[in-house]
């Protein structure tokens, strides 16, 4: 005679969760479908924010070491989105001199319409920056070698809608060093952009 045990039947709950697992997953999937077809639909492009321009307009120092300047920067908010509007804020950037912090550069949140950009001059003007001897030093190398460089530093939130995927935000950041040669006050050209490389 042979005696079988008898079958053990799967709980409910255990079935319960394996189908729920199972909407899941195949929620997920199709959210990733639809993502990477709204991506190769749209192709989105982060905007950025780049120095497109800048002079010096004035840079003297005195006996006494205190320096007095004046600098015109541009820098301009693009947006290479051909189907969607973009918008910036939190916009801000500290110019400096040897370390010394000369001016905060800032913008209230603005847009940017799809594929255009927008510009802002920035005129900074300070005066009688007490430089120490060791900038003393600095600036006397860069005098004879007729290049005065500033430092740019700052950050933008970006904004914009990826069609029925909702908005996506980007921070672009800054850190560049803006040449200048003295003899003509001319802005040296060199990349300063947040565009990631």
């Amino acid at each position: 005679m042979t005696f079988h045990a008898p079958r053990r039947r799967t709980h409910p709950l255990v079935w319960f969760a394996a189908i729920i697992c199972t909407i899941i997953s195949i929620a997920v999937i199709i959210a990733g479908i639809v993502v990477f077809v709204g991506y190769m639909i749209i192709h989105p492009r982060v905007p950025f924010i780049r120095v497109t321009d800048a002079h010096l307009n004035k840079f003297q120092n005195d006996a006494s070491g205190l320096l007095d300047t004046a600098v015109t920067i541009v820098v301009r908010a693009e947006n290479d989105n051909t189907k969607v509007p973009a918008s910036f804020s939190d916009t801000s950037f500290t110019l400096s001199f040897q370390g010394l912090n000369i001016a905060r550069l800032v913008a209230y949140p603005f847009n940017v319409k799809k594929n255009s950009s927008v510009d802002f001059n920035y005129v900074v003007e300070s005066s009688s920056i007490p430089l120490n001897p060791e900038q003393l030093d600095q600036l006397d190398n860069s005098v004879k070698r007729d290049r005065i460089g500033f430092d740019l530093r700052g950050s933008v939130r970006a904004r914009w809608r990826v069609g029925v995927l909702g908005s996506v935000k980007f921070w672009g950041h800054l850190n560049c060093r803006l040449n200048f040669h003295l003899s003509n006050s001319s802005y040296i050209q060199s990349p300063c952009s947040s565009r990631a490389k």
